[in-house]
This record gives structure tokens, sequence and C-alpha cells, in this order.
């Protein structure tokens, strides 16, 4: 029974523990985010470097109020429109808000989950909950408990929900006044917001001098095998290539492995199997390397090519 699970899983958060659980975007690995040494604990467990700061999770937009210190009608409304779901906020940090989990800054990520387990757990804990993805710092987002498991076999505790819907970490948008940047692209656009919200902010895409929020790294969410961008398709592949496609017509001999994360070219299909299929992929023993075919750059796209880019930035496109 899954209320057992969250009973199991409240006692490991209250005793200062680590449990990893679903959300609708990834899992997360998530701590007591009003404890310093449990929090701590989510550096060491996924070798994450302290300078890079966490997204406290919360079940209320009231928790607003006592995390942060700008939660004005603006922000209220920006949450009211888009939480629960895959959006997080950053703000001016309360005092109740350890330097730990924000990686000393003075702000603090805030989102509430789009995922029944995740508000029953962070409710019945009493106490909003600092989480990253539950992976080893840089590698594949997990987007399943066995994900989970596979690269973080000591946590205390894993909560199963079974797969995520979304797929991607959420949009991370950093509101300042009436200004709106966006630090991370996600499900959310920017032109939701807007048209959600029209005339409420001015939008600024300059990136942040400082790392500021999680996921903003040139080189991120990557398998641990050698993973290409498909550029060309007359390209002369290697043998033992695995292919990541989203639709169309096949231009990969037969033989190959071919793994379709959408037969339509559906953003939110590619959103939601994107990271299940990099994960399969990477635990083929018979692969060597992984070639991932591009999507245009507008709309959900924009954030399915940012973590594509990012997996693959230490390799050159093919």
């Amino acid at each position: 029974m899954i209320e057992n699970q969250i009973e199991i899983a409240v006692q490991i958060i209250r005793n200062g523990g680590l449990v990893a659980f679903p959300t609708e975007t990834v899992y997360g690995l998530g701590a007591n985010a009003f404890n310093p040494l449990a929090v701590a604990k989510i550096f060491e467990l996924k070798e994450r470097p302290s300078f890079d700061p966490l997204i406290v999770h919360v079940a209320s937009i009231d928790d607003l109020h006592a995390l942060t210190e700008n939660a004005d009608r603006n922000v209220i409304r920006l949450a009211e429109k888009f939480w629960p779901g895959p959006l997080t906020i950053v703000l001016l940090k309360s005092k109740l808000v350890p330097d730990i989990v924000t990686s000393g800054l003075n702000t603090v990520g805030i989102r509430m989950p789009d995922n029944d387990i995740a508000l029953k757990l962070i409710r019945a804990a009493n106490c909003p909950i600092a989480a990253p993805s539950a992976n080893k710092f840089g590698q594949l987002s997990p987007v399943s408990a066995e994900h989970v498991k596979k690269q973080l076999p000591n946590v205390d505790y894993v909560l199963d929900g079974g797969n995520t819907s979304v797929g991607i970490e959420s949009t991370i948008v950093s509101i300042e006044g009436n200004v709106c940047s966006l630090l991370r692209p996600g499900v959310i656009t920017i032109a939701d917001i807007e048209n959600a919200l029209p005339n409420t902010f001015i939008f600024n895409s300059e990136k942040p001098e400082k790392l500021i929020a999680p996921g903003l790294l040139k080189s991120h969410y990557s398998p641990v095998k050698p993973l290409y961008i498909i550029c060309n398709k007359a390209f002369c592949f290697p043998e033992a290539s695995g292919f990541i496609l989203h639709g169309g017509k096949d231009f990969i001999h037969k033989e190959s492995k071919i793994i379709y994360t959408s037969h339509t070219f559906n953003y939110l299909e590619i959103a939601a199997n994107l990271f299940s299929a990099l994960h399969a992929m990477e635990d083929d023993e018979h692969i060597k390397q992984i070639f991932i075919e591009p999507v245009t750059e507008v709309g959900l796209g924009i954030a399915i090519m940012d973590r594509i880019k990012k997996a693959s930035y230490k390799y050159q496109l093919a």
C-alpha cells in the first residue's frame, strides 16, 4: 500500500534521513529543508558540488510567505496559475531557509509538485522538502524508481510511484519586482506565463552571472556512454550504436537498436520519454555510443534541446 510507504518515508524525513520520491517531472532526493545536517547528506550522496543550490518543494502556496521575503501579489498569482505543476519560482529567501539549501545565496527556488504521492509526503512530514533530482550529479535524471536505485543504491528509502508523467525537470524563473527571468526552460514556457498573466511581467532573457538555480551548467543530464546529436543523416554511423528518434521516416539500418520517444514528433511525448530512452541505451551492454535526433527549438522544443545539448556537451556533433 502506498500509504504505508508514505508513512515509512515520513519517519525517515523526520529523523533526518533521505527519501527518493516521485514528482511529475523526475524523482527527487528529499530531506527536511529546515534541517541543515539532513540537507548536507543530499550533497554527499549525490556527489553534488556545494555551489549548486537546491529546490524546496511545498504542498501549499501559503508556504511562500514563510520561505520568502517577496511573495507579492504577482508571485501569488503566478503560483495560483501554475501550481501544483512543473514551475519553480526563485525569490529572496527568508531567514528560515538554511544557507546550505541555497548554496549561500540570498534566493531560494520553490515549487509545488503536481504529484499526489509527493504532496502527501510533504504534508505528512509537516515540513518543506529540499530535493534535487535523485541521481548522481551530472548523470541522467531518474524518471522511475529503478533509475534511482541504479544510481543511488544507498539512499535510505525509495518511494515508488511508477514512471513520472512530464519527464523533464521543471521550468525555473526568478521574479524581481515585475521582472521575470527564465533560468531553465521546461514544459511551462514564457509564452504560457505571458498568456496566463498578460501585462503582469517584463520578461528578461539575459543569463544570470551566478549559478542561482540547478541545471544551469553546460554539461548535465549525461549518460555514461558517449551521446551525439545527429546533424547529418548520411553520416557513416559506427557499429554498436543506438539511436533515439522522435518520429518521421527511418533513416537507420533496421538491424540497429532504435528507441522512439514519439512516432509523430509530439513534443510532450518526447519530453516524457527522453530520459527513459537514454537510460535504456545506457543500460544496454551492446551499445557503445548513442545518437539522438534533434528537435526544432520552439515552444517545448527549447526545453528538450536544452537537455539534449547538455547531455551531449562533452562530445562533438555527428
